[in-house]
């Protein structure tokens, strides 16, 4: 899976299950304040990340995703990891 999949992918259900406005999410974008997340959001993005890329997200990966493109990257690293195996 490359990066424009995985960022294709992530939109979409961020919008669908965050309701977020796709034109605010752009790369250098707060996650946190641009879908608005509490700490129960936080649960929900793990578990629909989960659903959506295949692997087990550790609440502690999320300390250091501040904008989307960490978030994309942190994606794409974890799909990477779980190709190697």
């Amino acid at each position: 899976m490359d990066k424009q999949e995985i960022i294709k992918i992530t939109n979409a259900f961020l919008v669908e299950e965050f309701e977020a406005d796709g034109d605010k999410i752009t790369p250098d974008a707060n996650l946190k304040a641009t879908l608005d997340l509490d700490s129960l959001d936080y649960i929900d993005l793990v578990v629909v990340i989960e659903n959506n890329f295949g692997f087990k997200v550790n609440p502690e990966d999320f300390q250091g995703i501040a904008t989307f493109q960490n978030f994309y990257d942190y994606v794409a690293d974890r799909i990477k990891q779980k190709e190697l195996v």
